[in-house]
């Protein structure tokens, strides 16, 4: 309820950065492993939707990201049934709010923003399962649980879901200093969250090469 009251607070551009930010949690953990080859997705129409995603809002720049949605959606993918790994998942699930995403150039409102954020949300929760599932102790389990036990306010949930909603705070927090016409790569406050989303993206990486190696 918190994330959406201050989604709802955020002005419509900066809602869409808002996006764009919980887009760019999951952009290495989609480009640091390979793409499945039937699904025929060219990688750097990925590179650029996200590099679209944290541009400034503008007809170029919009007229840009459709064209990239449109040649994403030819891909074999989406007319073939799939079959993924625990990682692919991950993908698959980033591409679809990569196009949610794109829904905000035609229809900008804050229920296709939450969907985004909720989804990156629900993936750092999913991600804790596997790890709490796994037969396997994960390498940094002493320091993901000091950090949990420094916790005062965010009880009962797992490591990745807690310092996804630290990043996202933090993100949510400093989007109103950035002027109208910014986008985040064009901004050193823009550049700093997105190096904040970058970290954490780091540590989602690793565990997913750890969960891949082990045989999750």
């Amino acid at each position: 309820m918190v994330r959406i009251e201050r989604l709802a607070d955020l002005k419509p551009v900066r809602q869409r950065q808002a996006a764009a930010l919980a887009l760019w949690r999951w952009r290495e953990p989609i480009l640091a492993f390979e793409l499945d080859a039937e699904w025929g997705i060219d990688r750097s129409v990925l590179e650029s939707l996200f590099r679209l995603a944290a541009s400034p809002s503008g007809e170029q720049s919009d007229g840009a990201y459709r064209r990239a949605i449109a040649e994403l959606c030819t891909a074999p993918l989406f007319t073939s049934e799939v079959d993924p790994d625990t990682v692919e998942l991950f993908q698959l699930e980033t591409i679809s709010n990569l196009l949610t995403s794109g829904e905000l150039l035609d229809k900008p409102g804050v229920d296709e923003v939450e969907r985004v954020v909720e989804s990156s949300a629900g993936l750092a929760t999913y991600l804790d399962g596997l790890v709490e599932g796994s037969f396997y102790s994960h390498p940094a389990q002493e320091a993901h649980r000091q950090y949990l036990a420094d916790l005062a306010d965010r009880g009962g949930e797992g490591y990745f879901a807690s310092r996804h909603f630290a990043v996202e705070t933090a993100c949510h927090g400093a989007l109103g200093v950035l002027p109208d016409s910014a986008g985040l790569l064009d901004s050193s406050t823009g550049r700093e969250l997105l190096a904040l989303c970058e970290d954490f993206s780091e540590e989602l990486v690793t565990t997913m090469q750890w969960l891949r190696t082990t045989g999750h």
